[in-house]
């Protein structure tokens, strides 16, 4: 079984933060292969400032280039709306049954888990590795046996972050890759 991490986001924009936490759980986690699923909407957040979905799919792949250890996927533009993580996860089990998938998330999702859709059979029937997230302690809660804790370093950047510092004209080049930070700047994304 090929060990394939699904790392689900808005990815607006993708930024070192994300792409960090890939690289850290492809050489020192338990999978060969990352996917970076471009979610169209999350149920659990508002739709307020969301590039287009091809222009998200566009930055993951400019931020990934031709590292054949990620893969930016459209999965989930062709599924029902709203997105649902056990919907998604469904339709790749079934489309792909040689690749052993594990659900990647940070310890902020982790701590609202409950409020996912059908979140007790996610637990019982999928794996996850959660990485941590400054400031969402993750210790008093205990999801079952599927849950693997990563210790990842603690990466305090947001996209909510980068959005907010190109609308105040703030250049933030450092804290994306050079190809996703030239194509928002050449679209005048977020201003």
């Amino acid at each position: 079984m090929y060990k394939t991490g699904l790392f689900f986001g808005s990815f607006n924009p993708i930024h070192i933060g994300h792409t960090a936490i890939a690289n850290y759980m492809v050489e020192f986690g338990p999978l060969q292969q990352i996917w970076f699923i471009v979610t169209p909407q999350n149920p659990l957040k508002k739709r307020s400032n969301l590039l287009d979905n091809y222009q998200r799919l566009e930055l993951v792949n400019r931020a990934i280039g031709n590292d054949h250890r990620f893969v930016a996927s459209d999965i989930e533009f062709k599924l029902p709306q709203p997105n649902y993580t056990i919907d998604t996860l469904v339709y790749l089990k079934e489309k792909y049954p040689k690749r052993d998938f594990y659900l990647i998330m940070g310890a902020d999702n982790y701590v609202t888990f409950k409020k996912w859709k059908n979140w007790e059979i996610l637990a019982a029937d999928y794996k996850f590795l959660v990485y941590p997230r400054p400031g969402f302690d993750h210790t008093q809660i205990d999801f079952g046996k599927n849950f693997e804790f990563i210790d990842a370093p603690l990466i305090e950047i947001s996209s909510t972050f980068i959005r907010k510092a190109f609308a105040k004209g703030k250049d933030v080049r450092y804290f994306l890759s050079p190809e996703v930070n030239q194509y928002i700047n050449e679209m005048n994304f977020y201003r």
